[in-house]
């Protein structure tokens, strides 16, 4: 008999209607950013392994190139990874993102938000950031929520999911 490699025990998810969790976290200005600063809007936060990385780079400029059309439905964009603020910054600089980006060293928020936890990389079980969006409404409740997302498509899909909404 062989072992069978245990399959991933994922965080929790959030789900539509949850109330979303705190975000205090450090911008890549140097500036604190929460999700107060987002209040009466609606604010759509993905999380993503490491900027520069060419699947992170896509998304990043996915959602740069569709900001104008997110921000018409009301939606602001947060994105938040585990680099430092300096790396944050550059890595907005060096591909023009119209967004705010933010640093989250320890994925304490990501665990709170569902974004960081054991999951399947190669057939092997890790424990890592989960390519997750999360989009806020203005009362600050969880309008909808993707996980395990590819990063080619995915601001397509949200926009496709927002509108059917």
């Amino acid at each position: 008999m062989t072992d069978t490699p245990a399959a991933p025990t994922p965080p929790a998810r959030l789900a539509p209607g949850d109330a979303a969790p705190p975000l205090e976290l450090t911008a890549d200005d140097g500036s604190a950013i929460t999700l107060a600063d987002y209040a009466g809007r609606r604010v759509l936060v993905y999380f993503y392994p490491k900027a520069n990385t060419p699947g992170c780079t896509g998304e990043s400029c996915d959602f740069r190139d569709n900001l104008a059309r997110l921000n018409t439905l009301g939606i602001d964009v947060l994105g938040v990874s585990p680099d430092s603020p300096d790396a944050l910054a550059a890595f907005r600089a060096e591909h023009g993102l119209n967004f705010a980006l933010a640093s989250d060293p320890e994925r304490t928020t990501m665990a709170a938000w569902g974004a960081f936890g054991e999951k399947k990389n190669y057939g092997r079980v890790v424990r890592g950031v989960i390519r997750s969006t999360v989009l806020v409404g203005a009362d600050g409740t969880v309008e909808a929520a993707w996980y395990n997302v590819r990063a080619k498509g995915h601001v397509d899909r949200i926009l496709r999911d927002v509108a059917d909404a």
